[in-house]
């Protein structure tokens, strides 16, 4: 039987909704891990530290296509919980042909600032060209990509949150096989694993634009629309948590790469790359949740039903507490086996990665809870109060700490920074949620 947004949500049916979206956010999150897995095992360390390395700067442009899919989901169920049909899907087609155009104008802006940024942040002689090639390629992809992320939370807007998983796991098992064929068969080396990510980028973003091209059975379609100001900067506003959230964090990896090339070398920045596997695959979990969740939030929201509000508050934070419990303790026991899997041709590498995941672990029992606040915010379309949770949480905290601490411990300042910065936002979290409960009715 098929949940609607406006049905009245249990854990059980909040967990069957959301299911779709948490596993759709994982298998995205997958592709820099299958990367890194065939890269450091078949072309070698320097390569691996190069991916790594660009990886945030080439995250920063597809998270455009997040924050139209948040923002815009947020306005889109709240608009359809109104009863206004035909006005959703208007929003719905103008956001997505903006994306478009937007990933377009991101490709080719990359590609100009590409070799400069890296160099910037400290890329020399080897690992620098292999970050120039390894990025070029990706670059290409960026319209599909910018598109990936937008479906991924317009699916579960659309009432196909099922349908939208299926799209995903297509695209992770394209790159998954790719990686495989052209890195660990064919000789194609770093450009093979390149090649996969976009082209597994490329079926992530272009079914889903074909299917609500056509007529089909969601809540959603592309039509013909005209260019509304209005519902762009709503969007934008709703949706800017997410997309600062998503920039911010790529900005701080950059500068974690900086601090640990400083403290630890170039084994540093590969030691980071595997924690930052894993915590992109837990995190995902987490986004998953607040994606799945938020077009029910908005949808309540518009239509006036604040018992049921309540109800969804309380629920999501229990269900955030077990999550967060299980991926710390998930993270301990499979520290050794991960990073094994990773770099354990080097006993040297290997020992700074086992020192890190000990200490990162524990940002897992804190980060779910300002990720679901955050997006709970933008559902209600309230983009201030997010984008602060956001703002605060991911780059004013995270800044701080990775400067600061590593001036008193050293490479263990920089692992523990993580977690301080996590403690943080779930303390600016809670009180923004107690301040705001009146205003809600939540």
């Amino acid at each position: 039987m098929t949940i609607q947004l406006s049905d009245h949500f249990t854990v059980g049916r909040l967990l069957r909704f959301t299911f779709p979206s948490i596993v759709m956010l994982i298998f995205t999150s997958i592709y820099g891990v299958v990367d890194g897995f065939f890269v450091s095992n078949f072309v070698g360390k320097t390569p691996f530290a190069a991916v790594n390395f660009i990886m945030p700067f080439l995250l920063v442009l597809g998270c455009v296509g997040f924050m139209f899919g948040t923002g815009g989901g947020a306005l889109i169920a709240k608009t359809m919980g109104e009863g206004k049909r035909e006005e959703a899907n208007q929003i719905f087609s103008l956001l997505v042909y903006l994306s478009l155009t937007s990933g377009i104008v991101l490709a080719v802006l990359g590609l100009v600032l590409l070799r400069p940024v890296a160099r910037l942040l400290g890329a020399q002689g080897q690992m620098l060209e292999d970050c120039v090639t390894y990025g070029r390629i990706i670059l290409a992809a960026v319209p599909a990509y910018v598109l990936q992320y937008e479906f991924q939370c317009l699916f579960a807007t659309a009432q196909k949150p099922k349908l939208g998983l299926y799209v995903t796991v297509a695209a992770g098992l394209t790159n998954v096989v790719l990686d495989a064929l052209l890195v660990a068969v064919l000789p194609w080396g770093l450009q093979g694993a390149a090649v996969a990510t976009a082209l597994s980028q490329c079926v992530g973003g272009i079914l889903p634009l074909l299917y609500f091209l056509r007529p089909n059975t969601s809540l959603l379609r592309l039509t013909r629309t005209r260019f509304d100001g209005k519902v762009v900067l709503k969007t934008c506003t709703n949706g800017s948590s997410e997309l600062m959230s998503n920039i911010s964090m790529s900005l701080v990896s950059m500068l974690y790469n900086v601090q640990l090339l400083r403290y630890a070398g170039e084994n540093g920045v590969a030691a980071y790359g595997v924690l930052m596997y894993v915590n992109l695959v837990f995190q995902a979990a987490f986004l998953g949740y607040a994606v799945g969740t938020a077009p029910v939030v908005s949808y309540h929201y518009g239509a006036g039903n604040h018992r049921e509000l309540q109800g969804l508050l309380r629920k999501s934070l229990a269900i955030v507490a077990c999550f967060s419990v299980a991926m710390c303790g998930a993270a301990e026991l499979l520290a050794k086996p991960l990073s094994v899997l990773f770099v354990g041709y080097d006993q040297e590498l290997l020992g700074i990665t086992l020192e890190g995941f000990a200490i990162y672990s524990f940002s897992f029992l804190f980060s779910g809870f300002a990720i679901f606040g955050s997006s709970f915010f933008t559902a209600l379309n309230d983009g201030l109060v997010s984008a602060l949770i956001a703002f605060l949480r991911t780059l004013v905290f995270q800044v701080l700490a990775v400067l600061l601490l590593p001036l008193f411990l050293g490479l263990r300042g920089i692992w523990l920074s993580i977690v301080t910065a996590e403690a943080m936002a779930v303390a600016v979290t809670a009180v923004l949620l107690a301040a705001n409960r009146r205003k809600y009715h939540y």
